[in-house]
């Protein structure tokens, strides 16, 4: 069965031991022991009796889906979480009205141990409920990360040789600008930068084709 070889970041590729043709369905078992169907793009190279293909998922999963689900779960985490916390604080007002009175607690009265014991409870519950939110905030946090990355576009998607070839294209035509005077420099290296730019642009667009041109 054929395995998954990490090819670059965000794309991993199909090593095989037998030689496939564009468009054959083959099943990857993850380290698992999960079966994904893949459909073979591209042949990238052989190596030690292995064949490397580039390839998709046959039920449409990718990085952009991931991100989704990974929002999904994380967010049911934050709620849980944040749940746990306003019940715990809820909890806590155990006793509201007797307390609101301003009771001093009376040492060696029968009520003495019944009154500490309402105090240590709501502040534990009180702890608690901190901690939760502190969850839920760490949880929505995560959660917002993978938001921003549900409509990224990356080298494992076949779309993306056509996003890399327009951001290439902007930014050449930005870099020419800069460097015939027609677009105003803020900057003195932002030339360098611009030129840095169009060379890590080119260096996906080419990898793109390569993994499905």
């Amino acid at each position: 069965m054929a395995s998954y070889k990490k090819y670059c970041p965000n794309v991993f590729i199909a090593q095989c031991e037998e030689e496939h043709k564009k468009g054959d369905i083959i099943t990857i078992e993850t380290k698992y022991g999960k079966e994904n169907e893949h459909i073979i793009h591209n042949f990238l190279y052989n190596k030690n009796e292995y064949y490397y293909y580039s390839i998709t998922r046959v039920d449409g999963f990718d990085s952009r889906e991931r991100a989704k689900r990974k929002v999904e779960k994380l967010s049911s985490y934050a709620l849980s979480h944040e749940s746990k916390s306003n019940d715990l604080l809820e909890a806590s007002q155990e006793g509201k009205e007797f307390l609101s009175l301003g009771e001093p607690i009376h040492v060696g009265h029968s009520s003495e141990k019944r009154h500490r014991a309402l105090l240590a409870r709501n502040q534990n519950r009180m702890e608690k409920a901190v901690e939760e939110e502190k969850k839920a905030i760490e949880y929505e946090n995560k959660a917002e990360y993978w938001r921003s990355l549900e409509n990224k576009i990356d080298l494992s998607m076949p779309k993306s040789i056509d996003f890399f070839k327009f951001q290439l294209e902007k930014a050449e035509k930005f870099h020419k600008g800069l460097k015939d005077g027609t677009i105003k420099r803020t900057h003195e290296y932002e030339l360098t930068y611009a030129k840095k730019k169009c060379n890590e642009l080119n260096k996906k667009y080419t990898l793109a084709i390569k993994l499905w041109g």
